[in-house]
Order: structure tokens, then sequence, then C-alpha cells
């Protein structure tokens, strides 16, 4: 039992982890840095203390209540569960474009494969996941070793780039510029939409539920955000050293010219498998996470879920085969999540008050507090951005 329960806090953490670090968030880590230079450190730390606030909210009441979060709110309030999945789901399709677009540029990079034809191959490699009888196992390991290609490529490229790690140090406690716009893509890049939902749902499907796996649900929520938080770090530093240095980096795909003026040719053979482990990781923990909202409105998508899985990443595909990359959309819908975020961090903090949803759970007053504390400030964020 420990062990199993121990392959769920390192499958849960990885795939929100794993979700989160798509193609959307090496691109907004990096035009950030650019912008903000040093200073993009504070809205790194700031995003962070939020991103475990939320995370342990939401999870916490997903594990004690024993149900998915559209049963929760549907709960709460008759229909609600049903609006929320549907943001969800245009969310997750939205990222899943990206996703698709980013495994492309990465086989281009490392391969020099065409990007259309490197999206397909991608496409058919996260399928072949889904196909497989032991889904749950082959998903954890599948994102525990891409996660693990990602984390040490990262940490490889931040620290050849020789960063002023004083600088970095001192203004992201006293920043030289606060910018709301980022925090907001950073938190919805990170716990927005669909990419929090992703591990709670893990464990419950993993079977981690209940008030008596509450301690393996904290470990696992605190996991994935520093996993995250891990890659995030080791790229702002990299962008910074370059930044540091007086080097440009291009605009037309930044991520990929801090790696190439940190490492040359091999650094860009690097960020390819880097942009590529991102991506296909997304479009898993996107496609996932964005069924498992609707599998249990009824017994038939319950039953094909694997298929209508398979059905997600195809649409996905196709859509990025025929259009091609939306120019902006990746940053943009994790603005939007950041936007919507409040939404459903609300209702996890009114279910977690009712004995009909959580038994005899008792919330701990600092979580409420802080959850409390990340809406106002979601929120307001969110209008001082749309105003």
């Amino acid at each position: 039992m420990k062990q199993r329960n121990t392959g769920a806090l390192i499958g849960a953490a990885l795939l929100m982890a794993t979700s989160a670090i798509g193609p959307g968030f090496l691109t907004q880590t990096t035009v950030f840095t650019k912008s903000l230079g040093a200073s993009f450190g504070f809205v790194i730390l700031v995003s962070i203390l939020i991103d475990i606030g939320v995370q342990l909210n939401i999870w916490r009441v997903i594990a004690a209540s024993e149900m998915r979060a559209q049963d929760i709110a549907n709960k709460l309030l008759p229909g609600l569960g049903g609006f929320i999945s549907l943001l969800i789901i245009l969310g997750g399709l939205a990222f899943n474009i990206g996703n698709v677009a980013g495994a492309g540029l990465g086989l281009e990079a490392l391969f020099g494969v065409d990007v259309r034809k490197g999206a397909c191959i991608a496409a058919a490699i996260a399928i072949a996941v889904f196909l497989n009888k032991q889904i749950g196992k082959a998903m954890d390991r599948f994102t525990q070793f891409m996660g693990g290609i990602m984390i040490l490529a990262f940490i490889y490229i931040a620290w050849i780039s020789s960063p002023p790690l004083q600088q970095a140090a001192m203004r992201t406690v006293v920043p030289v510029k606060v910018d709301f716009v980022s925090i907001i893509t950073l938190v919805g890049g990170t716990v927005g939409g669909y990419i929090t939902f992703a591990g709670g749902h893990r464990l419950i499907d993993a079977g981690a539920k209940g008030v008596s796996a509450l301690s393996t649900v904290n470990r696992s929520a605190v996991m994935g955000i520093s996993v995250a938080s891990l890659v995030r770090v080791c790229l702002f530093l990299a962008s910074l050293g370059m930044i540091s240095q007086g080097i440009a980096i291009d605009d037309g795909n930044p991520t990929a010219s801090v790696f190439q003026l940190a490492a040359g040719n091999f650094g860009y053979r690097l960020f390819g498998l880097v942009m590529f482990a991102a991506a296909i990781t997304s479009i898993v923990g996107s496609a996932y996470t964005s069924v498992s909202f609707i599998k249990t409105f009824d017994r038939r998508i319950a039953k094909n879920e694997n298929w209508i899985i398979i059905a997600f990443i195809l649409i996905s595909t196709l859509i990025f085969v025929s259009v091609g990359k939306p120019v902006h959309l990746l940053i943009l819908a994790g603005a939007i999540n950041g936007i919507i975020l409040p939404v459903s961090l609300t209702v996890m903090l009114i279910a977690a008050y009712k004995p009909d949803i959580v038994g005899s759970y008792k919330q701990p007053a600092v979580l409420t507090l802080i959850g409390t504390a990340i809406v106002l400030l979601m929120a307001w964020m969110s209008i001082r951005v749309l105003l």
C-alpha cells in the first residue's frame, strides 16, 4: 500500500508539473525575463507562493470528498460543474493545439523534421501511451522519464550561462518593476485551468483519496509545484545570463535563442529535446485532465475514456496541421486560465465547508485564509489587466 501511495504521489506531482511545463511555459518565462530582467525573480517568487496555496486547497478538497472537481461543483450548485468543465475543456484544447505545435518545433530543432510531420509523430507517441492496457502506470513512467530529461537539461543550461546570481537574488526580494500581467500569466500557466486538476484527478484515479491520504496529497501538491518552479527558475537564470552579457535574444523563438546562445549548436539541439519533452508531456496531461472533467457525466464516456482522450489529441493535431500555430495563443491561454482560477478556487473553498461534500473533514483555517486572499488578489489583478 505504501509503495502504491508513493507511486501515486510522484505520478500525480509529475503529471501536474509536466502539464504546466509546456511550450507556453517556456515561451512565457523567456519573454518576461527579457522584459523585466532580474525583477522577474519577484514575479516567480509571488507566483510560487500563490501556486502552493491554490494547489493545497484544491487537492485536499478533492481527496477529502473523493470526487472530481466537476462533481464537487455540481453538488454545490447543479449545473456549475458543467460550466466549469466547459471552461476547462476549451482552455485545455487551446493549450493542446499549442502543445502539438511545440512538439513539432522540438522535433524540427532536434532532427530537422518538418514541423507538421513532427506534430503528427508526437501525437502518435502520446496516443500510444493511452493505448497501453496499464494506462496509469504507463502515464506515470512516461512523465517521470521525460520530466527527468527536462530538469537535467535546464540545470545544465542555467549553469553554463553564468547568470548574475547576486542581482537575481536581490531583485527577487526588491524588484525594480512589478508586472500584474506576468503574475497572472505565470499562475495561470502553472495552476490555472486544467493544470492544477491534473494531479488531483490522477490521485483519485490511483486510489489515493480520503482523509487518510491527505499527507500524501500535501507532499504530492508541493512536489509538483517545486518541480515546475525549479524548471522556471533555471530558464529564468539562463535567460538572465544572456541578457546580462548584452546578448540579444531572438523574439522569433526566444527559448531556442537562449539555448543556442548559451551552448551553440548543441544548445539548439538540446532545446529541441526539451521542447519536445515539454510539449508531449503537456499533450498527455491536457488530454487526460480535460476528458476527466466529463467522464463522470455519462457512463459511456467513462467506459470509452481512453478513446475519447485519443480523439481529443487527434482533434488538436488536425487543427494545428490545418490552421498552423496561433501566434500569441500560448501566452493568452495562460492569462485566461489565470482569470478563470478565482472562480474554480472559490468553488473549492466553499465546498470545503459542506459536510455533504467533504464529510467530517475540517479544512485548516490557515489554508482557507490563504485561499481567500489568493482569490481576492487574482480577481483584483485580473480586473486591473482587463481594464
